[in-house]
């Protein structure tokens, strides 16, 4: 993040524009929106600046700007064409501790004018950072067909109540959940068109009637790490959920999408480095659902394929706990996906089996025979420290030595790797690959399609 995003409340207070034509305007129309007093200086001011300023209080100086113009000022724009000018400016600015902006000069701006859906009191800044006006602006306008105009009236309507309804509901959690239920119910269509007294009635009812919300645990699946696979779903509960439970597996794009006010806590688990006990995760659940917490428990991929999802449920069922499960894309179908290896195909595979590739006490053991067909895709998760294990029981129960290969890491992420290669040398071949954990086994005739069918950016390693 280049920029701190932040809003300046500038009524009132003294803020100097430097230049007269049409660009100063524009900056000087959104500071007089804002409130602020206003100070234009330039040689020479269109006439229509002067009547602006004027108009609302502001003070037109029509002449060379000196530095001493600083004095007092709280913001400033320069908003000239003369490069020499605008240097001075940004070098007095800073001298003076004074934020300062230099229009389409970002190496001399201490802030910048976001692209804005205005919405007051509800306001709403997109920025790009100064790398592409154009873009933020575009990116508004899709915004600002999404957004009722009415959000304005909605926002204000519910100032003139915040201070009851917190009187009335002191705890956070509790009002938290009272505004999401009214501001996406009956309450908010009212102050939509208008019926304001029926909209005060309505929410006066609701604030009388409302109890303390029970707990909840929603046990959502993240996906491989791609932030883009999430479900419209995942993203709204992650969005509401008091306190966030989450996995290794779990990316932190994925992470960054979670209300920003939740308490993050963090249970991940690897091989052999358990950072909180399946059992004590368990009951972390249970004691935070109690306490009427709304708990999203954060897996990576899908929480009822490989990833314990079911153990933790029966918990919380047991304890008469309430939950919700949100399905995720798992690792087999995005990995594969992302690295261009269909895993049925008519001409290569039929069938497709999942299988672990380690068990509780850590050791490959599978049903070996039963795993080697020559039209099946066989996906192993897990599977990297018992490669040559498997490798080799794969081979002595009747599977080809020649089998293509394929071991995806970190699948669906930007430093996504593979390595392919044939199922007598693979583990040789990762062992020089320095290829790392998370990874996806892929073994089958589908491997062979993954050069012709390679869309995502990646580093491969090849047999």
């Amino acid at each position: 993040m280049d920029y701190l995003p932040v809003f300046l409340k500038i009524a009132e207070q003294p803020c100097l524009v430097i230049g007269g034509g049409h660009i100063a305007k524009r900056k000087v129309t959104l500071l007089l929106k804002a409130h602020a007093k206003v100070t234009v200086i330039a040689p020479d001011i269109l006439p229509e600046l002067k009547e602006q300023v004027l108009a609302n209080g502001g003070k037109i100086i029509e002449q060379v700007y000196h530095a001493q113009h600083l004095a007092q000022q709280r913001l400033v724009i320069a908003a000239t064409d003369d490069e020499a000018l605008n240097q001075q400016v940004f070098n007095d600015c800073e001298q003076a501790n004074i934020p300062v902006n230099v229009v389409d000069a970002p190496a001399l701006c201490r802030f910048i004018f976001p692209s804005i859906i205005d919405r007051s009191p509800v306001v709403i800044a997109i920025s790009s950072s100064g790398q592409s006006p154009v873009l933020a602006r575009l990116l508004r306008t899709r915004l600002e067909s999404v957004i009722p105009a009415a959000y304005g009236q909605l926002a204000a309507f519910v100032g003139k109540f915040r201070q009851q309804v917190q009187q009335v509901l002191p705890d956070t959690s509790n009002r938290r959940a009272f505004w999401e239920k009214e501001l996406q119910g009956r309450f908010a269509e009212l102050v939509y068109n208008g019926r304001h007294d029926a909209a005060e009635q309505h929410l006066q009812q609701a604030l009388a009637t409302h109890q303390q919300h029970a707990g909840e645990v929603y046990l959502v699946g993240s996906g491989p790490g791609d932030p883009d696979l999430l479900t419209f779903k995942a993203l709204r509960l992650m969005q509401q959920a008091d306190v966030v439970v989450y996995d290794r597996l779990v990316s932190q794009p994925i992470l960054d999408l979670c209300r920003r006010d939740a308490d993050m806590i963090y249970v991940g688990k690897a091989r052999a480095d358990h950072a909180v006990p399946q059992e004590d995760i368990n009951q972390l659940l249970v004691r935070l659902a109690q306490e009427g917490k709304r708990v999203c428990r954060l897996k990576g991929g899908d929480p009822f394929i490989f990833g314990r999802g079911g153990e933790e449920i029966e918990e919380l069922a047991a304890a008469g706990i309430p939950f919700q499960v949100v399905p995720g894309i798992t690792a087999a179908s995005g990995c594969s996906a992302y690295a261009g290896i269909p895993l049925t195909h008519r001409d290569y595979a039929q069938s497709v089996r999942f299988v672990t590739g380690h068990l509780k006490d850590g050791t490959p053991n599978l049903p070996w025979s039963e795993l080697v067909h020559e039209r099946q895709t066989l996906v192993l998760y897990m599977g990297l420290v018992g490669l040559e294990e498997i490798a080799k029981q794969l081979i002595a129960n009747g599977m080809r030595p020649d089998m293509p290969v394929a071991l995806v890491s970190h699948g669906t992420r930007p430093n996504q790797q593979i390595v392919t290669g044939e199922i007598a040398t693979i583990f040789e071949k990762v062992q020089t690959s320095g290829i790392k954990a998370p990874t996806l086994t892929i073994i089958g005739d589908v491997v062979k399609l993954q050069d012709k069918l390679a869309w995502f950016g990646i580093t491969k390693h090849r047999a």
